[in-house]
């Protein structure tokens, strides 16, 4: 019987290994996993290349992954926003490493992973730092640059619902990463704030099939990271 509910987040992301690439979810807070990102802080993997949008706010979430040192590179488009203080700090220190990529370009290298696309070319870049020393063409009299797919080790995302197959739902704007990301990963875990029997989501309505999931686990009521940062809240507790 296809069973991949597990218990606890702890068993979620216990294999997570060092050096690993760990996609994230989320557009800042909306679809951040907050609960997987702070078990994987006490499972204590080092080293990590971390694939997000942004870099978190404050000192919760994937902002305190960044503050343990757990983290070596992170590639992304938003490295700073107006919560973020860890990763600049770091990042003047030349404590970490960064790639930055533009918001599009990231989500479609995401994409390109799980397709099986080992690369693409955009218009996204030429002429800027960002495109140097990568592959230029010129296709229709305008210039290309080639981006590399992105794949990962594992991938923490947030959904609504979930069966036990893995099938899952998003809550509107939270969607955005975590489809492809769990196309992209070669282990998606996912945590779910509802767990409902096969056959409730209706199949037209399923946005990831179950065969991209690997895990999930049940949170009734996720962290909700602005709430945390207003508060002042640091991880751990």
């Amino acid at each position: 019987m296809i069973n991949k509910i597990v218990t606890s987040v702890e068993e979620a992301v216990q294999d997570i290994f060092d050096g690993a690439t760990v996609m994230i979810s989320g557009f800042g807070e909306a679809g951040s996993p907050i609960e997987l990102i702070h078990a994987l802080i006490d499972q204590g993997a080092k080293n990590l290349t971390i694939v997000s949008n942004n870099t978190g706010s404050g000192e919760v979430g994937l902002a305190a992954l960044i503050a343990h040192k757990r983290v070596k590179k992170m590639i992304c488009s938003f490295p700073r926003t107006a919560n973020s203080t860890v990763f600049p700090e770091l990042y003047k220190k030349g404590e970490i490493e960064l790639e930055l990529v533009p918001q599009g370009t990231l989500a479609e290298r995401i994409r390109a992973g799980g397709a099986g696309i080992p690369a693409f070319f955009t218009p996204t870049s030429v002429g800027t730092p960002l495109a140097e020393g990568k592959e230029t063409r010129v296709f229709d009299e305008l210039t290309y640059v080639m981006e590399n797919a992105i794949k990962a080790d594992f991938a923490l995302v947030k959904a609504l619902k979930a069966d036990r197959y893995g099938n899952l739902v998003y809550n509107k704007t939270a969607r955005n990463f975590g489809p492809i990301m769990c196309t992209a990963a070669k282990t998606a875990i996912v945590q779910a704030e509802q767990l409902v029997e096969l056959g409730d989501i209706d199949p037209e309505c399923v946005v990831t099939p179950g065969i991209f999931v690997k895990r999930v686990v049940k949170i009734t009521n996720p962290a909700q990271e602005s709430k945390l940062v207003a508060e002042n809240r640091r991880y751990p507790w």
